[in-house]
């Protein structure tokens, strides 16, 4: 847990290095974009997670690794030096945290908030629609949201925005009863 929230800091700090940097170069979009390409590269590839999880891999391999898909992807260089960076310094295993905390800071900048709406099937554009709806009363802000699918919930809805979660899925509703019935 201790690691967690180590890295979770960590993560912030190199976000707002980068959000910063990023600012005074007037690329912000380019970087938040590249950046979302990266974090869909990171929950689609088995293979990246582990190159930039593993301490098997040297920072130099797991530089060379990101350098390589940011040449595929034709990043920005500030994206590509910086993902240079966060390797040579041993860090890429905070990269995650490095781009759900630049992605909270652009959403800040723009006014938005970020929201993920975890699902146990995928929702329709109606339904997408309903949530952001939802969302945009709830919070005065408009909401930025990333949707996931997690068969795990079973069914229902969680939203987290921020540190803040709603969790109307069926699996809690269920391990509530489970609870309850253990006590009674």
């Amino acid at each position: 847990m201790a690691d967690e929230s180590n890295a979770s800091n960590l993560g912030g700090r190199y976000a707002q290095a980068l959000f910063d940097l990023a600012t005074d170069e007037k690329a912000q979009a380019a970087v938040e974009a590249d950046l979302k390409s990266l974090k869909a590269a990171l929950a689609e590839s088995r293979d990246l997670k582990i190159l930039i999880g593993s301490p098997a891999f040297s920072a130099e391999d797991k530089g060379k690794g990101l350098a390589a898909i940011a040449d595929k992807a034709k990043f920005n260089p500030t994206t590509k030096k910086f993902l240079g960076l966060l390797a040579a310094n041993g860090r890429a295993n905070a990269l995650a945290s490095v781009i759900t905390g630049f992605e909270d800071l652009a959403a800040k900048a723009r006014g938005a908030v970020s929201a993920e709406v975890t699902t146990a099937l995928p929702l329709s554009a109606a339904q997408e629609k309903g949530v952001a709806a939802a969302l945009r009363q709830a919070l005065g802000k408009d909401p930025e949201i990333t949707t996931r699918v997690d068969p795990a919930i079973l069914g229902g809805i969680r939203v987290k925005v921020g540190s803040r979660l709603f969790d109307a899925s069926l699996r809690s509703k269920l391990e509530s009863l489970k609870f309850a019935l253990k006590r009674a």
